[in-house]
């Protein structure tokens, strides 16, 4: 099995361990303290969104040009110059986070002026391990920052979260944990990378001033800078810990952490389909194209359909398996349908984002990542502002936003390269998905919430498959079979 193969299968390993040790956490043990768990998930998606700030697209700088500089020998050189200019750009950044409050004195009653002592500090750490993460991907290596970027964070908020919770002790306790947790992957990014190539720090600045390579390597990152922005969940989290409060963080993080499952069949198919995309591209085979992306989002749109219709009718059920019955999510339940759509949409345009950013006309995606953000903040404050939906604006916001970001897309490839995702399929699957959902819902409950928890999206499954038999949109046939389950357990 080659290293590509290798690392594709342990990355994807790993992904879903991730996946599922959040998941089971944010349903079992954090609806506990939605306060506190809350504060975690503020910390962090802060320090993220603020962390662009500070790295500046660098980090692409260091996958787009290496092999340049590689061949000259020039690597560490440029790996050391980029750690010293993170450094810099965090006193900068330090220095006018300080001076806000001068220009803005609201600023001192803000979250993330309260918690800055983690804040601050997270953020540097996190803008050295970007650095690192782009680095090593070079040597075609990620499941090492697979398991850092994937499983420490969750780490850090389950361990965190049981020290203060469990074992009582205290919020400053918890938080040493937790920042512990990313200075350890720091090291632990350190350590990887060199033993990959020992790091051997040059920071002569003469081979960027050569040729003015300088000006060529700050364009570039200051492109890749502008594409961070679209982080519609590090907003959220943000404006919802700002202006509504942490426990409306916890119970955000925990529904996000529910409808995240719908997205499971996405997990991976980008990087899969890259090559395929880049092929059709450059061969100008727009037919091929055109195919391939209504099939694969058919694909991701049915078996997104079909677990959030299972979700849909088990979401009552399970709620009261969580703790203190998990009375605060059920009454968030519209949040569920709201965003749960809105994700079933993104799941339907497939690939559109990477059609885009594989061609001449990546710059675009930059343009519709700036919308999306503008366009997240500003509902986001109208619904907080001007209406007392509390966390269903927010999940209308990212609807709208969200939709519009992926309906723009769809557009511009339809324009530029007469493909679509969208196919008459998907209107037969919806109205299949629908119908299950009703007939479930309107079926009689037992006494035993754990039955209903088993029989209702039981029935749903039943009623989508018999759908499907007679309709014959997804080959299900092809996956429910011992050939299939073999296969995927070969490594060639």
């Amino acid at each position: 099995m080659s290293v590509v193969a290798r690392q594709g299968f342990k990355y994807s390993i790993i992904g879903y361990i991730g996946f599922l040790l959040g998941t089971v956490s944010a349903i079992f043990i954090f609806p506990n303290d939605f306060e506190f768990y809350g504060k975690l998930r503020y910390i962090l998606p802060t320090a993220e969104m603020l962390v662009p700030f500070v790295v500046l697209g660098i980090s692409y700088s260091n996958v787009k040009f290496f092999h340049t500089v590689e061949k000259d020998g020039k690597n560490q050189n440029m790996l050391s110059l980029s750690l010293l200019t993170i450094f810099v750009n965090f006193l900068v950044f330090t220095i006018i986070f300080f001076l806000l409050p001068y220009i803005y004195p609201k600023f001192r009653s803000s979250e993330a002026w309260k918690i800055k002592e983690m804040i601050l500090p997270l953020i540097l750490v996190l803008s050295f391990c970007a650095i690192f993460n782009k680095y090593t991907s070079n040597y075609k290596r990620i499941v090492v920052s697979n398991i850092f970027d994937n499983l420490f964070p969750k780490i850090a908020n389950l361990g965190a979260f049981c020290l203060f919770f469990y074992f009582a002790l205290s919020e400053k306790i918890a938080f040493a944990f937790f920042f512990g947790i990313f200075a350890l992957m720091l090291f632990g990014y350190i350590y990887y990378t060199n033993r990959l190539e020992r790091i051997k720090p040059d920071f002569n600045t003469e081979y960027f001033r050569k040729n003015n390579f300088w000006k060529e390597f700050f364009n570039y990152s200051f492109f890749g800078f502008l594409g961070t922005f679209g982080n519609y969940l590090a907003i959220n989290s943000f404006m919802i810990g700002e202006f509504l409060g942490m426990e409306e963080v916890g119970i955000y993080s925990v529904l996000y952490a529910l409808i995240s499952l719908i997205s499971i069949p996405q997990l991976g198919l980008f990087n899969i389909s890259a090559p395929i995309i880049n092929k059709t591209l450059i061969d100008g085979d727009m037919e091929e194209l055109d195919r391939f992306h209504k099939k694969t989002s058919l694909s991701l749109y049915f078996l997104g359909a079909v677990l959030f219709s299972c979700i849909m009718v088990g979401f009552p059920y399970l709620t009261q398996f969580m703790p203190k019955n998990g009375t605060m999510l059920r009454e968030y339940e519209p949040v569920v349908w709201i965003w749960g759509s809105a994700v079933l949409v993104d799941l339907a345009t497939g690939f559109n984002g990477n059609i885009i950013s594989l061609s001449k006309y990546y710059r675009f995606n930059i343009l519709v990542m700036l919308l999306l953000a503008g366009l997240t903040i500003g509902l986001n404050y109208y619904f907080i502002k001007n209406t007392d939906l509390k966390l269903i604006g927010i999940a209308l916001s990212t609807a709208i936003s969200l939709t519009t970001y992926n309906v723009i897309k769809i557009i511009f490839n339809y324009i530029m390269f007469k493909v679509s995702p969208l196919s008459i399929e998907m209107i037969f699957v919806s109205i299949i998905c629908t119908l299950a959902i009703t007939v479930a819902i309107v079926l009689p409950n037992f006494n035993n919430n754990f039955i209903n928890l088993i029989y209702k999206p039981a029935v749903v499954l039943a009623l989508i498959y018999v759908g499907n038999y007679f309709t014959r949109i997804f080959p299900v046939e092809n996956y429910l079979n011992i050939d299939f389950i073999k296969s995927i357990l070969k490594f060639k």
